[in-house]
């Protein structure tokens, strides 16, 4: 079984939309930055953010979240930074915002701890989908709103995590046949 998809950010894109936020985060933050990458969709953006940011002091750490249920409105926090943040400039580093209700509830969660500045990093924003007014500072790039993505972190039944490209996919087909994505890592779909 085929499932249809598209491609909406190749390698290349991905490489060019990194360099350009990490230039962006570095003109923001001359002091030095704390990336916060949101396991587990944030993981390769993360670390190829972190790597992307040269010119000032960059430390990397992780927070590992539950999922957000929408039966019970919340996230639970799995793995908890390591490094402190008081008083230090903090870019929470998201694969893909959606609705907010998560990033909300992160950015509550560090607030508490008395950063100097928290901002937002996110490689794909689905605006049309926003219910929590957040808006990220650093974007790479908009997806509409009833866009399904998967690749470059983002999955669906944790697969296909590790393409090196975002495909726009159809979710209905996918989740019928898992496996039907296996393709795409010999052949890309087109663009």
């Amino acid at each position: 079984m085929s499932v249809p998809a598209r491609v909406i950010l190749d390698a290349t894109g991905i490489a060019a939309r990194i360099e350009r936020l990490a230039r962006e985060i570095e003109l923001d933050h001359p002091d030095g930055v704390v990336l916060v990458a949101v396991l587990k969709g944030a993981l390769l953006f993360g670390a190829d953010l972190a790597r992307a940011v040269h010119r000032v002091p960059v430390i990397l750490d992780y927070l590992g979240i539950s999922r957000y249920a929408p039966d019970s409105g919340r996230v639970r926090i799995l793995t908890d930074l390591d490094v402190e943040i008081g008083g230090r400039d903090v870019v929470v580093v998201e694969d893909l915002v959606d609705t907010g209700l998560t990033l909300a509830y992160l950015l509550g969660h560090l607030e508490e701890r008395g950063p100097r500045r928290l901002d937002v990093c996110t490689l794909l924003d689905r605006r049309d989908r926003r219910i929590v007014p957040v808006e990220p500072r650093y974007v790479g790039e908009v997806v509409p709103g009833e866009a399904f993505v998967v690749g470059y972190g983002l999955h669906v039944g944790e697969r296909y995590r590790n393409l090196p490209f975002v495909l726009e996919v159809d979710r209905d087909a996918l989740l019928a046949e898992p496996a039907a994505g296996l393709a795409w890592y010999e052949a890309p779909p087109a663009g």
